[in-house]
């Protein structure tokens, strides 16, 4: 299959954007114009941004923000994150001021790059795993699972695949991503708005914790400082390590528009990794603005495991700081498979 059709394949499932216009905003005596044409504007486009003045009042300064940030009105937009944003223009005019808005989508201005990759060392995996969540910490792998009356939270020897501890989620719970911070594990659950931190060492349970905006908990990871979440959609939650309240997020997007079902997720050298649900690649994305920068194409790993009925797709990634490697597997598969990543 060509490297294009990859990319459709993989990535570019796109939505329909919205119109970069003022369509369905109140009437107003002020509107803003941009250069943008058509839905969208690439970030390395400079955002040019003017009044009309559909009254001829006197207009004395206007302020641009998006998205509350102060811009001018020739904006360069590289550090803006990617995505549905907001223009907001207030017009100060004789002793007065009133605010108009513009929406626009903000896309990366490259394709993304895609990647092959060369398997270093194949390993046991529990053939009866749904795997929801893969993470390695001081070189020992922790998984989590899915399926209710199945899900699970477990430590695992990866190179011989005995199960070191285990722990049953209760049947009402469907078990999804995990990732490890400060001595606890995080561990989400798929749509009971819910998730769960454990004692690193004891798997005692201690406390559980609430979405904010987020309805569904998919993929989970961390960056030494604070975790990231996703829920299905095109965002990435970013959670405070403490409160874990949803404090900001990014929308993961390419040069063509937004990319839904990010699934597990993993921090690998500044950037985010994650599954595609239901497709064998993974995304490669930048944490800052929510670009997708690459993809990794994993399709033919499925037929070097056990084919059986019950097999499913591509899901968990770890990242091994010990050996500076990248392994994958994915539900109900009885293998797991250290590599090594290839630029095409």
């Amino acid at each position: 299959m060509s490297v294009f059709k990859f990319l459709t394949l993989i990535i570019l499932s796109i939505s329909v954007l919205s119109c970069g216009s003022n369509s369905g905003q109140k009437k107003n005596d002020f509107s803003i114009i941009s250069n943008i044409k058509g839905k969208t504007i690439a970030n390395n486009i400079i955002l040019s941004l003017s009044i009309t003045n559909h009254k001829s009042y006197k207009i004395d300064s206007v302020v641009y923000t998006l998205n509350g940030k102060h811009i001018t009105n020739n904006q360069d937009l590289n550090t803006f994150k990617l995505g549905k944003q907001t223009i907001e223009a207030t017009v100060f005019f004789e002793g007065k001021s009133q605010n108009t808005s513009l929406s626009i989508t903000i896309l990366n201005s490259k394709l993304p790059n895609v990647y092959s990759f060369k398997i270093i060392n194949e390993y046991p995996h529990d053939i009866t795993s749904y795997t929801q969540g893969l993470e390695f910490f001081n070189g020992e792998l922790y998984e989590s699972t899915g399926q209710r009356g199945e899900s699970k939270l477990r430590k695992v020897n990866y190179k011989t695949g005995e199960i070191l501890k285990n722990i049953d989620l209760a049947k009402e719970y469907f078990g999804e991503g995990l990732t490890i911070l400060n001595n606890n594990i995080y561990q989400l659950t798929w749509k009971s708005g819910t998730g769960f931190v454990y004692d690193l060492e004891t798997f005692d349970k201690k406390s559980s914790f609430k979405y904010g905006k987020s309805k569904e908990g998919w993929g989970l990871c961390n960056d030494g400082t604070q975790l990231y979440k996703s829920d299905g959609t095109d965002k990435i939650w970013i959670l405070d390590a403490e409160t874990l309240a949803e404090k900001d997020y990014i929308q993961t997007y390419t040069n063509k528009g937004k990319i839904v079902g990010m699934n597990e997720l993993e921090w690998v050298d500044g950037k985010i990794y994650a599954n595609r649900y239901q497709l064998d690649g993974v995304a490669i994305i930048n944490p800052e603005n929510g670009a997708v920068e690459g993809v990794i194409d994993f399709r033919s790993l499925k037929k070097k495991v056990t084919q059986h009925k019950k097999l499913d797709v591509l899901n968990g990634i770890a990242y091994n700081m010990e050996t500076k490697t990248l392994f994958v597997t994915g539900k109900y598969w009885d293998k797991l498979f250290e590599v090594e990543i290839i630029e095409q």
